[in-house]
């Protein structure tokens, strides 16, 4: 590990202990392994315009993080909807190994790097889907419907409620992070019941609001 990527780390530990994450040891060697990788592959493939060690961090990993919070605890089903190069499923995986994962990711090249990294990394119980999300179906997918869903500024919120209602369970929750702009998505998404929670995001000025949406619809699939 160079002088750039160790600075980077020790950043990282500083961000996760800001989010009341402890930064044991496993942690830090699975996102140190997941940055590495996502740079290497990241010059052949372009997969992020985020290239910095510092950004990827801050940007990717612990803005990735700020979904935890309204998560429940214990054992959950979880898809991850326009995942990219894994943002926010992997972090989140990193941190709550005990949660059934669904990457989904229509980019092949995308999808890719997703299927070498959950290897690359070992990783138990998740698993990427290749498809777009109006594609995907609880019974051929999923196996059965998902606890939440989430996506990264992919869909606008009654876009992204609208197209990932088949995969979630009733009651189960949509999960989305936002920028200031927000308020002006919410004032467009009458008659969904939304629950906005503000947080900073660390080592930066940065306040991001992550969207709760209530499932209500039973699941078709």
């Amino acid at each position: 590990m160079n002088s750039h990527e160790s600075r980077a780390l020790h950043m990282l530990g500083e961000g996760l202990s800001a989010l009341g994450i402890t930064p044991s040891d496993e942690r830090m060697h699975q996102f140190s392994t997941y940055l590495r990788e996502l740079k290497k592959w990241n010059r052949a493939f372009n997969l992020t315009g985020i290239r910095d060690d510092k950004d990827i961090i801050v940007k990717h990993f612990l803005d990735s993080l700020l979904y935890l919070s309204p998560m429940p605890n214990g054992f959950i089903r979880v898809a991850d909807v326009g995942s990219g190069a894994g943002f926010p499923g992997i972090p989140i995986k990193i941190i709550r190994p005990e949660i059934d994962m669904h990457l989904i990711e229509p980019s092949g090249k995308k999808a890719s790097f997703l299927r070498y990294i959950v290897q690359r990394m070992q990783m138990q119980g998740i698993g990427v889907i290749e498809k777009r999300i109006e594609d995907t179906s609880v019974s051929g997918d999923f196996g059965e419907a998902v606890d939440i869903a989430l996506t990264r500024a992919l869909f606008d919120i009654r876009a992204f409620v609208e197209k990932a209602a088949h995969i979630v369970r009733p009651g189960g929750l949509f999960i989305l992070n936002k920028g200031p702009k927000v308020r002006e998505e919410l004032n467009e998404s009458e008659g969904l019941r939304c629950e906005l929670l503000r947080y900073p995001l660390p080592l930066t000025d940065i306040v991001r609001f992550i969207v709760i949406v209530k499932a209500k619809d039973a699941v078709q699939g």
